[in-house]
């Protein structure tokens, strides 16, 4: 017998806002929000998306959706799900949840995607002092494939993935996560979405005075940003609470390592197709905690064997010297900052801008590498590019014994540009 068609088990509609799906989303952590559904281990199911913004970045010929986007937003999740076995047993704290990645891929009908550099005043990415201004690239999919009308002469085919799957915390867990990052400042609790929970009640304020947000990674999973987890790839998440609450959301279409221009990644409305598996106690046995409680442990991410091949790849290296020329000791992300600026400076001899190229490298299946980190006092990065993107060759080459220098073409139109309120500085490029 045929194996059935995958269960939706949340559906989306990219036509209406976060709040007003079938199933409301929510954009924080927390073990009070209730699950939206039970899905039973072993069973395939599918969960749709929204984009990280809710829709908030638009199909257009402008970057101030960029430049004006709420902080607090990220990210809309889908979920929680409450996960079960086959006797109807929820997943139990200590438990492990190995959710496989089966399928994935944009929704149908909304086939593109975006990368943006963010406004300094507005979070900024990994070379803010750089790149302060908010840009934004229009990305469309031609199957596997990516191209942007904003940077010619570039297609690639996508890593997509999910920039985010986890398990909600438990209340012990969820008070450690605000103790240790109670200095990093919140947002009004207009940007908060608690799915089902209704806005304004006394449960809602105590839940969202408490909640985390979605930004960073944590124990519990949560916005890891793997550019390899992509079809045929599985998780191994830690369970915190009964039923496991399984979220996710922050679809790519393909991404970089690092991530670098901070809303780096193609970013796109999508799907996941899916299986999870109950690891009665995998807990204690697979995941040894590295702090002061049994609650400070890490997930296992199995790479899947579906991926992108190539064959060439131009590599820049950096160490922890800054552009200032001050010594960092082994400061690996001084190191990697330094690469992805050597090879920038590199691309832009290429007819490329230098705006163009920081977004490129955030969204592009490039490789970054810590090659050396024990070598005093210097960090050793590298950042590989591959060369077959690239409608042009890239790599060093002579012409009669001198350097042939890049055809310094001139590539219009460059990246989307904001509106200019005159308070930040040129891109001193």
């Amino acid at each position: 017998m045929a194996p059935l068609t995958p269960r939706l088990v949340v559906p989306i509609d990219v036509k209406k806002q976060p709040w007003e799906q079938e199933l409301p989303l929510h954009n924080r952590w927390h073990p009070d929000i209730p699950p939206v559904a039970d899905v039973t281990e072993g069973e395939l199911f599918r969960v749709e998306m929204v984009d990280w913004s809710g829709g908030k970045v638009k199909d257009d010929n402008s970057a101030d959706d960029i430049k004006f986007m709420a902080g607090g937003i990220a990210h809309y999740l889908s979920g929680p799900l409450r996960i079960i076995d086959s006797e109807g047993v929820p997943a139990s704290p200590g438990d492990l949840l190995a959710v496989e990645i089966c399928n994935l891929g944009p929704l149908p009908g909304d086939e593109w995607g975006y990368t943006a550099i963010f406004e300094r005043e507005n979070g900024g990415g990994f070379l803010t002092e750089h790149f302060p201004r908010a840009r934004k690239a229009i990305w469309y999919f031609e199957g596997i494939y990516a191209y942007s009308p904003q940077i010619p002469g570039v297609r690639f085919p996508g890593l997509t993935h999910p920039g985010l799957v986890g398990t909600a915390p438990s209340v012990e867990l969820l008070n450690i996560w605000n103790e240790r990052e109670k200095r990093l400042s919140e947002t009004s609790e207009e940007t908060i979405k608690l799915c089902e929970i209704q806005e304004g009640s006394a449960e809602w304020h105590r839940i969202a005075n408490e909640a985390a947000r979605t930004i960073p990674g944590r124990e519990n999973g949560g916005n890891c940003d793997i550019k390899n987890l992509g079809r045929g790839s599985k998780v191994y998440l830690p369970v915190f609470v009964e039923g496991a609450n399984l979220s996710m959301g922050d679809m790519h279409f393909s991404q970089g390592d690092g991530e670098i221009s901070l809303c780096g990644a193609i970013e796109m409305s999508g799907f996941l197709e899916l299986k999870c598996e109950i690891i009665r106690g995998g807990m204690k046995e697979y995941l040894t905690p590295v702090g002061p409680t049994p609650l400070h442990v890490s997930p296992i991410f199995e790479i899947g064997p579906v991926e992108p091949r190539f064959s060439e790849w131009l590599v820049f290296e950096g160490i922890s010297v800054d552009e200032h020329g001050r010594q960092h000791f082994l400061d690996a992300s001084v190191a990697y900052k330094r690469a992805v600026l050597n090879a920038i400076e590199y691309l832009s001899r290429f007819g490329y801008s230098k705006e163009q190229v920081y977004v490129l490298l955030s969204c592009c299946p490039c490789e970054g590498r810590i090659s050396g980190i024990v070598d005093s006092p210097n960090a050793m990065t590298t950042i590989a590019i591959p060369t077959a993107i690239f409608d042009q060759d890239i790599k060093p080459k002579r012409l009669n014994g001198r350097p042939l220098s890049g055809p310094r073409l001139r590539r219009l139109p460059d990246l989307l540009s904001c509106s200019c309120d005159g308070r930040l500085p040129t891109t001193p490029n």
